[in-house]
């Protein structure tokens, strides 16, 4: 299976945002994430498509899943790996950031994977390094790939995000996903409504393409996916919720909520999940829960980006998948 695609315009050498992409650009990625589910069933996942390359997971944020998709992307692509551990290097020792990057660089890095507490650094990372630079989440900024792995996993559902309602429930102030995901869900087409007490609100939303609601239970019955994100508790300053047993009330998904919604409707959240505070246990394993398949796409949506922006430079043996 031949693998040689066109790179979209503007993302020919960085991933740094949804923003500024084109419903065409995100729709091509889709399709080539479709071609590398395909590699995953197979017996062994593994091709050639990026050998010989480095892919660097540069982490300045704890995580878990997103580092990991990563990693088993590249691998999966036949790419050597890198990953740097912010606790355990000289950052500790006062090197700067851009030491840091320039290191890793000249190891031989082809793309830095970025993700970093504040705003805008994997942007002024990419004006450091000749490496392609994907954000992997950014302050309260973005965070592309989650927005499209979640534009995926609704594709692979539906067959389409057009005319859908989405709700997306929570945290919206702090959330970097809720910002990728307001940006590709309306540019496939979908009408979005953010959902939250005012005070998790954005203070301005600008010109974003949402309607708004301060109570979940006067919308979640005309959603065809309700999107949940985490409580980043850890962003917060005082006062924004009267307590996290106050919010589970008004604006968790549980039990009868869950038969609020339509009978076809899809649940989502980005992970981890804090069960009993936005999403109970019951409402994780309800059979319109996609959040696993989130987890599972995640893998293939970031083989497809890494090789969008490194696969197309190799030769045309490298750029083969073999059956």
């Amino acid at each position: 299976m031949s693998l040689d695609v066109e790179t979209p315009p503007g993302l020919s050498k960085h991933l740094l945002g949804i923003e500024g992409t084109t419903r065409e650009q995100l729709e091509l990625i889709l399709e080539l994430t479709d071609r590398f589910a395909e590699i995953g069933k197979r017996p062994i996942p593994k091709v050639p498509a990026l050998r010989g390359r480095t892919v660097a997971s540069v982490f300045f944020e704890d995580s878990t899943r997103t580092r990991l998709s990563f990693e088993s992307a590249a691998r999966r692509l036949s790419a050597d790996t890198l990953t740097f551990s912010a606790g355990s290097s000289s950052l500790s020792k006062g090197e700067s950031l851009r030491d840091t990057v320039e290191v890793i660089s000249s190891y031989g890095a082809d793309v830095l994977i970025v993700r970093h507490s504040m705003a805008g650094t994997p942007q002024r990372v990419s004006e450091w390094t000749n490496a392609s630079v994907i954000n992997a989440g950014d302050g309260c900024h973005e965070h592309p790939t989650q927005a499209l792995l979640d534009c995926y996993t609704l594709k692979q559902q539906r067959g389409s995000l057009d005319g859908m309602s989405i709700g997306i429930v929570g945290d919206i102030r702090h959330s970097r996903v809720a910002r990728s995901n307001v940006l590709a869900f309306s540019s496939l087409g979908a009408k979005v409504t953010l959902i939250a007490p005012q005070t998790l609100m954005p203070p301005s939303m600008g010109n974003w393409p949402v309607e708004v609601s301060n109570v979940l239970d006067d919308v979640i019955s005309d959603l065809d996916a309700c999107y949940l994100l985490r409580m980043q508790s850890e962003r917060h300053s005082k006062g924004l919720i009267p307590s996290l047993r106050e919010y589970a009330k008004d604006f968790g998904l549980n039990g009868r909520r869950c038969e609020m919604l339509s009978k076809d409707a899809l649940i989502l959240h980005p992970g981890p999940t804090n069960q009993g505070v936005e999403i109970t246990a019951e409402v994780s394993t309800d059979p319109r829960s996609i959040i696993l398949d989130q987890v599972t796409n995640g893998v293939s949506l970031r083989m497809a980006v890494l090789f969008m922006l490194l696969g197309q430079h190799e030769t045309s043996k490298q750029d083969e998948v073999q059956e």
